[in-house]
């Protein structure tokens, strides 16, 4: 490459060795930047790189110059990200069981490079402390981006839908070639990711796993359900299928200890409705999916937590706990 090749990129390299090499906490002398730049093939004159810190400056960067004895230090403060925001996107990259260990490493490079080399550490850092259960699946990433194709595209698919073996190996369900699915949305709940859609074969609204599809295909054939996702609100069908469960729904009245507030509000939001009893307990009547997986739930909050009606959901209440009792008897 020439010089006057080199010269051109002068301003990116200036840029470039800024934001690796500075932040609020860090700064670089002029000598150093010099150094840099001659390191990447670009040579320049102090003047000119005061010239073109100022032209940054105008562009919108913050550039500060702090003397320290007799000499200058120049960092970068403004960035498109700030640190916490970095750890943020980090750990939730790493919580997300839908991304491999190895997609999760490559995402957590990038999110570095919008940080300083100093930076950058410490999110690392933040990465070997994290030790989550992941997918051993890379391509999730595919999977998303044909169902946003299909999504914006208003296109059926199929698929095949997969399940784990005893043997830790994923199979094929029974009945797991779809081939007549609208989807509609993608979800992101309890770390991993799920496409809603409408299956045109059992005329409902269903689920499915991102990472246990295989072999997407968009068939090119408007989708169905379009009535259905008119009325169809994302939060309520997350918070019945994903948090509170499947199953008939019903109004049911709910007994805690006051100790559980938070356990209360973290499960129905802070709308619900707190009545205090006594100096110890309040109740709350809510509308939840009554299954086996509710009152699991509540027998997990042990004494703090007590159905007191409809008498039928209490009814069920205690089969479920006999059923229980003869099966570890």
């Amino acid at each position: 490459m020439s010089k006057s090749e080199n010269q051109k990129q002068k301003l990116l390299a200036l840029l470039d060795i800024l934001k690796k090499n500075t932040d609020e906490d860090h700064g670089i002398t002029m000598v150093q930047i010099l150094e840099e730049l001659e390191a990447r093939g670009v040579k320049a004159e102090r003047r000119a790189i005061y010239t073109d810190i100022d032209n940054l400056t105008d562009y919108g960067y913050e550039i500060q110059g702090n003397k320290k004895g007799r000499t200058y230090h120049y960092s970068l403060i403004s960035r498109d990200f700030e640190l916490p925001e970095l750890k943020l996107l980090v750990d939730a990259v790493q919580a997300s069981k839908f991304i491999s260990q190895k997609r999760s490493n490559e995402l957590i490079k990038k999110i570095e490079s919008q940080a300083s080399r100093y930076q950058a550490a410490e999110l690392q850092r933040q990465v070997y402390v994290a030790n989550r259960v992941k997918t051993n699946y890379d391509n999730v990433y595919i999977n998303i981006d044909y169902l946003n194709y299909a999504i914006n595209h208003n296109s059926k698919i199929q698929f095949d839908y997969y399940e784990w073996t005893l043997k830790k190996e994923m199979k094929i369900r029974e009945n797991g070639h779809k081939t007549n699915i609208s989807p509609w949305a993608l979800m992101w709940d309890d770390e991993n990711y799920y496409m809603v859609a409408f299956d045109g074969e059992n005329h409902c609204i269903k689920h499915y796993r991102v990472d246990k599809m295989r072999k997407i295909t968009c068939l090119n054939i408007p989708r169905d359900g379009k009535e259905q996702f008119q009325a169809f609100d994302m939060a309520i069908y997350a918070k019945k299928v994903f948090n509170m469960f499947t199953g008939d729904e019903q109004n049911v009245k709910i007994q805690f200890n006051n100790r559980l507030i938070g356990v209360v509000i973290d499960k129905f939001g802070q709308d619900v409705m707190i009545v205090p009893q006594d100096e110890n307990t309040f109740t709350i009547n809510v509308r939840v999916s009554v299954s086996n997986m509710f009152f699991g739930w509540v027998m997990g909050l042990g004494e703090g937590a007590k159905i007191l009606g409809p008498a039928n959901v209490v009814e069920k209440f205690q089969e479920e706990i006999a059923r229980l009792s003869r099966q570890y008897r």
